[in-house]
């Protein structure tokens, strides 16, 4: 019973990552748009998902006083990651866009320690620091390199991910409804945006408008896939998985527009993964490790 439960979270959490490379695809096919603009309409199709939820499960629209602070740092947070990782999306390779926005757990690491005040072991301080090295291959921090800034941008957008994962995690722990969370960032987004696509307004063909949409509903398939997946087996024994992302990332970007990602690239590509697949057997163990001692 437990390893069908292991099964169907994999099969969702590859869902999640094939549903948002395919969010990413539409936000690079919507064409020459401001990050801000990209932003608002994946956030308000994202808010309309979750509303819907809410309504339909008859939940109130508040949140618990002690929350508020958390729910608001998830959603600065998650508004500077998703805006960043949008104009990497544009100006970069789509499997190195994608594996900058994947930096993230390795950062949740971190700020859990800054912010949390969770204990990080030597270990997994090292696994961070093997991640960030990786990542510099796919930067490539060079004078001469044309796509450092936006790179750098990408990586800034795997930062704030990280951030707002850990405050998702702590909101978790209070006891916030899932749905609550993402109804909440996607409406905090789509306000801070709104201004910058009130008096900075770019027109969009037909098609751009339904380019932006499907993204909008490719990263609510994304962030529902992922609720569930979590629901049926815990992150230790699946998270690994989401680096799937990463492939069908490379796939979509080749077959659609012909990118190709350069040797330095899948050098980091390999070095993080390697890193992630660590970190996710260490974790495993200590986890087992506990349940063996409570035993």
């Amino acid at each position: 019973m437990r390893l069908k439960k292991q099964y169907k979270g994999i099969f969702y959490i590859v869902i999640s990552a094939f549903c948002f490379a395919l969010m990413s695809m539409f936000v690079h096919l919507s064409g020459d748009l401001p990050s801000t603009q990209k932003s608002f309409f994946r956030n308000l199709v994202a808010a309309m998902f979750a509303g819907g939820i809410l309504w339909k499960g008859q939940v109130p629209l508040r949140c618990k006083k002690e929350n508020f602070l958390y729910l608001l740092l998830r959603s600065v947070f998650g508004t500077i990651g998703i805006l960043c990782n949008f104009y990497a999306v544009d100006h970069l390779v789509l499997a190195d866009a994608s594996m900058l926005n994947k930096m993230s757990p390795f950062f949740a690491v971190v700020f859990s320690y800054i912010i949390l005040k969770e204990s990080v072991t030597w270990k997994q301080a090292m696994i961070v620091v093997g991640a960030f090295l990786g990542s510099l291959f796919v930067i490539k921090p060079t004078v001469s390199n044309m796509e450092l800034i936006p790179s750098l941008i990408g990586l800034l957008g795997g930062i704030g991910a990280g951030a707002a994962y850990t405050m998702v995690r702590k909101l978790g722990e209070l006891g916030e409804k899932g749905p609550f969370i993402v109804f909440f960032f996607s409406s905090f987004s789509c306000l801070v945006t709104l201004p910058y696509l009130i008096f900075d307004y770019h027109p969009m063909t037909l098609v751009q408008i339904g380019m932006l949409l499907l993204a909008g509903l490719s990263a609510a398939g994304g962030q529902f896939s992922i609720t569930a997946a979590y629901c049926y087996a815990p992150a230790k024994e699946i998270s690994v998985y989401d680096y799937s992302q990463i492939i069908f990332s490379s796939l979509l970007g080749f077959l659609v527009f012909g990118q190709v990602p350069d040797a330095w690239s899948w050098l980091g590509y390999g070095i993080i993964l390697v890193m992630a697949v660590l970190m996710f057997l260490y974790n495993k163990r200590k986890s087992e490790k506990v349940i063996l001692k409570e035993d």
